[in-house]
């Protein structure tokens, strides 16, 4: 989950709400870009879901029922999480366990950019492309210039038919992470027989919805892929 989220923030993080249906909740802390380059982030969370799948039996932890839920960075990089999986390059040995499966079951994306070279010519206040954007920052150079390491870094690259569903919230109204960047990874897992929602909300911009919808289709979702379950 990440604490950054603005989104039905509550208590610390907006995922504490789903404790209610039973669900245990981690707050994954990862580098800045200004600490570190990329793949670091991406190794810090699956470091994170190593260490609580190895601690399973202490925590009280179904093993075989993680998922992950985050906003703008933490929407990519949960995005990345779920598609991923079988990437070895990316896995890291943050925090040891090396050898424990680092996959999630479940992904809760909203609006995280998901292909880093299919920014150029969309709306936006940022220059995606500009060696001082987010995305460039995290790569240690700009995308332009480095459309290897954009690959790279963009969860649509890694997209297979073993990926876990996926819940894809984005405003369309976005200014920051054009909502396109979410349609073009719906239509990559759709593509590939990946089970994926994407739910548009209209009017919306980078967070901050107000559409009730929204926290219903998350614990919805949550309660579907994890549990097998349906909402009381």
């Amino acid at each position: 989950v990440d604490p950054t989220n603005s989104a039905f923030v509550e208590a610390g993080t907006p995922a504490v709400a789903l404790l209610r249906d039973g669900f245990a909740v981690a707050s994954i802390s990862y580098r800045l870009s200004q600490v570190a380059k990329f793949p670091a982030q991406i190794n810090d969370c699956k470091g994170a879901v190593r260490f609580l799948r190895a601690n399973a039996t202490k925590y009280d932890l179904d093993p075989n029922a993680f998922g992950a839920w985050g906003s703008s960075a933490g929407g990519h990089l949960v995005a990345l999480m779920g598609t991923s999986g079988d990437a070895n390059d990316l896995e890291g040995d943050v925090g040891g366990n090396v050898g424990v499966s680092s996959r999630v079951q479940a992904v809760c994306d909203f609006f995280g950019p998901t292909d880093f070279l299919a920014m150029k010519g969309l709306p936006s206040t940022i220059q995606h492309m500009s060696a001082d954007s987010p995305e460039s920052q995290l790569l240690g150079a700009s995308v332009a210039e480095a459309p290897d390491r954009a690959k790279l870094a963009s969860p649509v690259t890694y997209v297979s038919k073993d990926d876990p569903p996926f819940l894809i919230v984005h405003g369309d109204k976005d200014r920051l992470v054009p909502y396109q960047q979410s349609e073009l990874l719906h239509a990559a897992l759709t593509k590939a027989g990946v089970a994926s929602e994407l739910h548009i909300v209209k009017g919306a911009g980078h967070g901050r919805f107000r559409d009730p919808a929204v926290p219903k289709k998350v614990r919805a979702f949550f309660l579907k892929t994890l549990k097998g379950t349906a909402p009381a």
